[in-house]
C-alpha cells in the first residue's frame, strides 16, 4: 500500500503542481507526485503527511484524500495500490528541495506544462484537478490557496485560473459579498495603482457553501 500526494499552489496567477524526479528503479528519470509506501501500523493520513513532509519540508498544508488507484499494472515492479491525496498551500516558495530519494523537484503548470508522468500519475493529476475545480463551487477551499490577506482581484484571479475560464466579475463579486465568507481588513495594499482593499476569510476551516 502506498500514498501519493498532488500538491497544488498558485504562482504568479497560474496553478502549478509539485513534481519529483525518480532517482532509481525501472522508471528512473521520470516525474511523479511525491509519495511512498505506508509503514506497518501507520494510518493512511499520517503516511501521506509524512511523505509530503519529507519530500517538500512542509509541516502544514491542507490535505484531503482523493481516490484509490489499484490497477495491477500501474507499477512495473509489483502490484502496489496507491491512495491519492490532494494538498494545497498558499506559497510555493515554502517547498524546499526534495529528499535524497529523488533526483530533483519542481513546480509545473497544470495542465499545460506537466511532463509525461510515471505510473498512473497523469490520471491522478486529472482526478485532483477535477476535485479542486468542483470544490471551488461549493466550499471555501480557496482559503487554503490564498495568503491570509488578499485583494478581491486576487480571489477572482484564483477562480479564473483554476476553472480555466473568464468570470463574470461583477456577478462573482456580488455573490461572494452576499455570502459573508470574507471580512474586510482595516488596511490596504499600496502599489503603482490606486490602493486596494484587503480581505481574509471569516473561517479557515473547511466549510460547505454554495458559491458558483
Amino acid at each position: 500500500m502506498a500514498v501519493d500526494t498532488v500538491l497544488f499552489a498558485l504562482e504568479r496567477g497560474r496553478l502549478k503542481a509539485f513534481l519529483v524526479q525518480l532517482k532509481s528503479g525501472p522508471l528512473r528519470g521520470k516525474w511523479s507526485f511525491p509519495g511512498g509506501l505506508v509503514r506497518v501500523g501507520e494510518l493512511l493520513d499520517d503516511a501521506a503527511r509524512r511523505e509530503l513532509r519529507t519530500s517538500t519540508g512542509l509541516e502544514c498544508a491542507f490535505v484531503e484524500q482523493l481516490f484509490t488507484f489499484g490497477d495491477p499494472s500501474r507499477d512495473p515492479r509489483s502490484h502496489v495500490v496507491s491512495v491519492a491525496y490532494m494538498a494545497l498551500i498558499p506559497d510555493p516558495a515554502k517547498v524546499r528541495a526534495p529528499s535524497a530519494k529523488y533526483a530533483a523537484g519542481g513546480w509545473f503548470e497544470v495542465p499545460g506544462e506537466l511532463p509525461p508522468l510515471a505510473y498512473d500519475h497523469a490520471l491522478m493529476a486529472d482526478y485532483a484537478l477535477a476535485r479542486l475545480k468542483a470544490k471551488l463551487s461549493y466550499t471555501n477551499i480557496a482559503a487554503f490557496v490564498l495568503p491570509r490577506s488578499f485583494t478581491f482581484k486576487e480571489l477572482e484571479d484564483l477562480y479564473a485560473a483554476i476553472l480555466g475560464r473568464t468570470l463574470d466579475r461583477r456577478n462573482f463579486r456580488r455573490r461572494i459579498q452576499a455570502m459573508g465568507l470574507l471580512k474586510k481588513l482595516p488596511h490596504k495594499r499600496y502599489g503603482p495603482h490606486r490602493p486596494a482593499a484587503l480581505y481574509s476569510f471569516q473561517k479557515t476551516t473547511p466549510q460547505v457553501v454554495q458559491i458558483l
